[in-house]
């Protein structure tokens, strides 16, 4: 049974419904699987975990929230090694760059990026079963 852990950012609340979709996706499949805030988690935590989904909306010019989120991102991804990631978040304007620019990121990291996905605002009941569905393959990668 994998340990994932669902670190995530959120401002209005669309992140973290998303957050919990996917815990709920991993939960499904078997998987003990946590929803955690991104200043309650660090690079010394990733060790604890078999897989980890990152979460965070875009912010400002479709970019990475930088205050809290970006600089634990920043340090877990240089000990993630070959354990399992998924990234999400959601948005409200643009075309969703910030999620390309951060899977390219990450892959250049040599990370094992599982899938990306992204939502307009309030995560709807298609969005939802994305989400769930990244929770089941992070479980099941």
């Amino acid at each position: 049974m994998s340990k994932i852990a669902v670190v995530y950012w959120t401002g209005t609340g669309n992140t973290e419904a998303m957050a919990n979709s996917v815990v709920d996706g991993a939960a499904a499949a078997g998987a003990v699987a946590k929803a955690v805030l991104v200043s309650e988690f660090s690079a010394d935590d990733v060790a604890a975990y078999d897989a980890l989904a990152f979460g965070c909306p875009a912010m400002g010019a479709e970019e990475l929230e930088s205050d809290e989120f970006e600089p634990v991102w920043e340090a877990c991804k240089d000990v993630l090694g070959e354990k399992p990631v998924a990234l999400f978040g959601s948005y409200g304007w643009g075309g969703g760059e910030w999620m390309d620019s951060w899977k390219d990121d990450a892959e250049a990291a040599g990370l094992k990026v599982v899938d990306a996905l992204i939502a307009n605002e309030s995560p709807d009941d298609e969005a939802v079963e994305a989400c769930e569905a990244l929770g089941r393959a992070l479980a099941e990668a």
